[in-house]
């Protein structure tokens, strides 16, 4: 592992990432506003569970071989989009179709199918491999030896500071719509918002580029 000066450079830049505005916080936001703190909680922690799976890929050395294929890179990144598309047209079709309640305060979706949901957002992501793969390894040992263990352990700790910032930003999404339930055509518009926003990470995603070798 690293030393003790290096691992507390690592875990700044980890927490400084982790709170720097991005897709994730913004999905979370998005799930949080259109079904309210249920669901950003489950889509917080269903995205840390994708994450890891993307730590555990690149520990593996399968992220590697992901981003060194043009097609397979193609192929994630188009089905990730296309979630999340798919994700955001059924948050306005909903947002448009339901009559909101008084209190504004009934899940879209339910805090099972968000948990499954942001577990897929994240897994689907390759830029989140890229990341992990351009950013961990500058502060791995080798010359400790079990390389791939300590990718694991530094990549968890991102991803539990990621999986923190996502709480907060759920919660605080929540306290906004919450103060929000009085007004359910406000309510309405905050959902129709998210799943605006929803469409436009998918689109974002499909234009992604494979980081150069």
């Amino acid at each position: 592992m690293p030393d003790p000066s290096s691992f507390a450079l690592y875990a700044a830049a980890a927490l400084l990432l982790a709170v720097t505005p991005g897709p994730g916080l913004f999905y979370v936001a998005a799930r949080t506003l259109a079904g309210g703190r249920a669901e950003g909680v489950a889509s917080s922690l269903g995205t840390g569970l994708g994450g890891l799976a993307h730590v555990l890929a690149g520990g593996l050395g399968v992220s590697a071989l992901v981003l060194a294929s043009a097609e397979w890179f193609t192929a994630l990144k188009l089905a990730g989009a296309v979630y999340l598309v798919w994700l955001g047209y059924r948050t306005l079709r909903s947002a448009r179709r339901d009559a909101p309640r008084p209190d504004g305060a009934r899940p879209s979706v339910g805090a099972r199918r968000a948990f499954r949901e942001g577990v897929l957002v994240e897994a689907l992501n390759p830029k989140t491999a890229a990341f992990f793969l351009a950013f961990v390894p500058q502060f791995v040992d080798a010359a400790a030896g079990a390389v791939a263990l300590q990718f694991v352990v530094l990549g968890t700790v991102a991803v539990a500071l990621n999986t923190l910032a996502d709480l907060a930003v759920a919660i605080a999404a929540s306290r906004l719509r919450g103060a929000a339930a009085s007004r359910p055509g406000l309510v309405r518009r905050l959902r129709e918002a998210s799943g605006a926003a929803m469409i436009a990470l998918g689109l974002g995603l499909a234009f992604a580029r494979r980081p150069a070798a």
